[in-house]
């Protein structure tokens, strides 16, 4: 299995349908060029992937949730807009290029985010598969609203700023990273196995898998920001420090954060022991997570 072969592959799968759905501009015109600007900025785009490779380890093709796939990437983005504004942790590199409110100034940056979160959900309902059952689509819009809302990926940004300057505390910390990130890439890998109608084991095995790859990828952020390379990272490394940020490494130093992480990817892997080889690609994806420098 070529893991990063599957990557490329199903990224431009991704790419080429964001491109064509924004293909034609929008009035005012700076609004579609600040929400393209940071949507097509390089993203890996991982969540997506994760939805698909879900989907397809229950017997679906990709090509049949493009939509709800993609959505996940607008709300990500929308993410990364916000987080890098001054009011928030003031970035001004994302991904090797100036951040969203550097080119367009913060008002628009604000509403570039607002519209790509609200676009996200038109996205999500362009159902012209007859492959996802409509009670299937809405309940994974449902899970896809509590894990970006005041429940998940929003909580965890409001704990991550009322942390900054804080002791670091076990039980905060782990709040921030299972919403702030895991959320978010716990339910792409739940979304999947919903679309594709999985059983109750299926999709138990599907969550908890999720949830350890969500935490070990901000682990691992954590450790990057240390370590990292700027070149390869796309921002500035040490940020989290500057900041007094709440992180593994902060609390347990960067040797212990690394164990932690490798135990969570080994448990995501054991968790789909039920799937035998149709969840390989999952497995390798979880083994990416945990060996990528950016």
């Amino acid at each position: 299995m070529n893991i990063k072969g599957y990557i490329s592959d199903k990224k431009n799968l991704v790419d080429s349908f964001l491109r064509d759905y924004f293909r034609e501009s929008f009035k005012p015109s700076i609004l579609h060029e600040a929400m393209t600007y940071s949507l097509f900025a390089g993203g890996k785009r991982i969540r997506p992937i994760l939805a698909i490779a879900s989907y397809e380890a229950c017997g679906g093709k990709a090509e049949d949730i493009l939509p709800q796939a993609s959505a996940l990437e607008l709300i990500h983005t929308y993410s990364l807009i916000h987080d890098d504004l001054p009011a928030m942790d003031n970035d001004d590199l994302r991904r090797g290029k100036p951040t969203n409110h550097k080119v367009f100034g913060e008002a628009i940056a604000i509403l570039a985010g607002d519209a790509l979160l609200t676009e996200a959900f038109v996205m999500i309902t362009s159902n012209k598969s007859k492959k996802v059952k409509q009670g299937n689509l809405l309940k994974a819009i449902r899970e896809l609203a509590i894990s970006a809302g005041s429940y998940g990926m929003v909580a965890g940004q409001v704990q991550d700023l009322l942390s900054e300057n804080a002791k670091p505390d076990k039980r905060t910390l782990e709040f921030i990273h299972t919403h702030k990130t895991a959320s978010l890439l716990s339910v792409s890998v739940k979304i999947g196995g919903i679309l594709a109608d999985a059983d109750c084991n299926k999709l138990r095995a599907l969550t908890k898998y999720g949830r350890n790859i969500g935490l070990a990828f901000q682990i691992i952020d954590d450790i990057l920001d240390i370590e990292g390379d700027t070149k390869i990272l796309g921002k500035l490394t040490g940020s989290d420090i500057k900041k007094d940020k709440m992180t593994y490494p902060l609390l347990y130093g960067i040797e212990r954060a690394r164990e932690e992480a490798d135990k969570l990817v080994k448990n995501a892997v054991d968790s789909l022991c039920i799937f035998n080889n149709s969840a390989d690609i999952l497995k390798g994806l979880a083994i990416y997570i945990l060996e990528r420098k950016g």
